[in-house]
């Protein structure tokens, strides 16, 4: 039995980077879960993590959420370590709101974007 040709996480993460940005307009917590699921795609490649955590600072930024700006400040810097250490918390969602070391199980939703997102790309939609 062959597997099916599932798109590449780099694919995965630019279309949910995507979607991010063509979010305007939703309310702040369904565009935080586009981010948090480019943020799981991408948490193992460090250019994509580097990316996600600028995406996060910048949507705190212009929502005003300041804890999260300083949470977002502190993950950039800790970007580099855990990629040099490979201490990368697997389904960690990236926010100000959880510890920056706790491995976290996938949020329902969050992996229903996730699939349903690679889905889209397999269909070329």
């Amino acid at each position: 039995m062959t597997k099916p040709n599932l798109p590449s996480d780099r694919l995965v993460f630019e279309q949910l980077a995507r979607n991010f940005e063509n979010s305007a307009g939703q309310p702040v917590e369904s565009r935080w879960r586009w981010l948090v699921a480019a943020h799981i795609v991408g948490q193992q490649e460090f250019a994509m993590h580097w990316r996600t955590h600028l995406a996060m600072l910048g949507f705190a930024v212009n929502s005003r959420d300041y804890p999260e700006v300083a949470g977002q400040l502190l993950r950039l810097a800790l970007v580099p370590f855990g990629h040099l250490l490979r201490r990368l918390p697997a389904g960690n969602t990236g926010r100000a709101t959880v510890n920056a070391f706790q491995p976290m199980p996938l949020d329902p939703l969050i992996q229903r974007l996730i699939s349903d997102t690679r889905q889209q790309i397999v269909r070329g939609s």
